[in-house]
């Protein structure tokens, strides 16, 4: 696998930027102010908005950490911050057309748009899953296969503590995917919990909210509070946590791009291995670990391919450390590659330190 052209890169990380300023610009009015606040010796930015009526009320939303030089430097900008959606358009028109660069199908990119619209990565949200995927290409600078991408979904995952500590909240989220397709409805947890985790519509697209398991099986199958997602709750997983540690910055390809927050690709490649040993043994279980698999395969050429293989091998090391269970996954997901495939990954974690066999399910 090659990086793309550096016209394409460069003119990639430009659009990140573009989006991001034209966010952060849309979040945050120019009658408005940022002020910082200390919780727990830590600073973090917020921002005052005057609301309408009497009393001079502010409107108080999060914005990030005061040492996020990113924020940092929006912050210091933001007046002079404009949107620029014409030229951003062309971007993605010419980052798809002729770089080769994927999006998503239209549906997802309507309902991750309105959603990031909403705040919901300004609150420290990540979008996981395939149409995450979709946007390690411009990420790494790499043409990722669009059949690898498939999806009738969009998952978003929220650290359990970020989501009590931020002192903001997302709009009601049914509210706010109905504004893209009415026939939403939220789907009854499997647990009979009255909480919800998910929505889907009549064609059977799913919305779903996921968080790290805190800890024990205790908290399997039990939805978990939310405060920051707009009254939604979210399903505990094993290793999820692993996934959205250190997230990055991306943006999607989908009309002028879209400011996303995503896992780190090394992180998902990695998380890939160890999800697919866990799958249901049925037919629909067998295509989701043959996707998870590809994803990961594809990842690690394309890590390769954007000399990041260093950074690989930190991710790599601190999942197996972490634990007998986990190198049980990694092995185990490993083992149900294609042989040819697995002879190449086995090799490739033995190049990045980690020499172990392969136990073939």
């Amino acid at each position: 696998m090659k990086q793309i052209d550096l016209m394409y890169r460069t003119m990639t990380a430009e659009l990140s930027e573009r989006v991001f300023d034209a966010s952060f610009s849309a979040d945050f009015p120019i009658e408005g102010r940022f002020v910082p606040v200390t919780v727990k010796d830590r600073k973090y930015w917020y921002f005052d908005q005057p609301t309408e009526g009497e009393g001079h009320r502010q409107d108080r939303r999060y914005v990030g950490p005061a040492d996020d030089p990113e924020i940092n430097k929006r912050v210091e900008n933001f007046r002079a911050i404009k949107d620029d959606a014409k030229t951003r358009r062309k971007y993605v028109s010419t980052l798809v057309r002729e770089a080769g660069l994927p999006e998503p199908d239209r549906f997802s990119g309507n309902i991750i748009e309105a959603l990031a619209n909403a705040g919901i990565f300004r609150l420290r949200a990540c979008l996981v899953g395939s149409v995450a995927f979709s946007a390690y290409g411009g990420l790494l600078g790499v043409r990722l296969p669009a059949s690898s991408m498939g999806t009738g979904d969009a998952d978003f995952a929220q650290d359990y503590a970020i989501s009590s500590e931020v002192g903001d909240s997302l709009p009601p989220i049914l509210e706010i995917l109905q504004g893209v397709d009415p026939t939403f409805r939220p789907i009854m947890h499997r647990s009979g919990s009255p909480r919800s985790t998910g929505f889907v519509n009549r064609d059977g697209y799913k919305v779903e909210f996921l968080t790290g398991n805190r800890g024990s099986g205790d908290h399997m199958d039990k939805p978990a509070d939310m405060p920051a997602l707009g009254g939604v709750s979210a399903e505990p997983l094993r290793f999820l946590d692993f996934l959205i540690r250190d997230p990055v910055r991306a943006v999607m390809l989908h009309k002028s791009g879209v400011s996303v927050v995503v896992p780190d690709p090394c992180r998902y490649a990695v998380h890939k291995v160890i999800v697919a040993s866990r799958r249901v043994v049925d037919t629909s279980g067998a295509a989701k670990r043959e996707k998870d698999l590809r994803q990961a395969v594809l990842l690690f050429e394309a890590l390769n391919a954007a000399n990041r293989l260093d950074d690989l091998a930190d991710i790599a090391k601190e999942a197996w450390e972490r634990g007998e269970a986990w190198r049980y996954a990694i092995q185990a997901g490993m083992g149900y590659m294609p042989k040819q495939e697995r002879a190449a990954t086995a090799a490739l974690f033995r190049d990045l330190g980690i020499d172990h066999e392969v136990t073939v399910p």
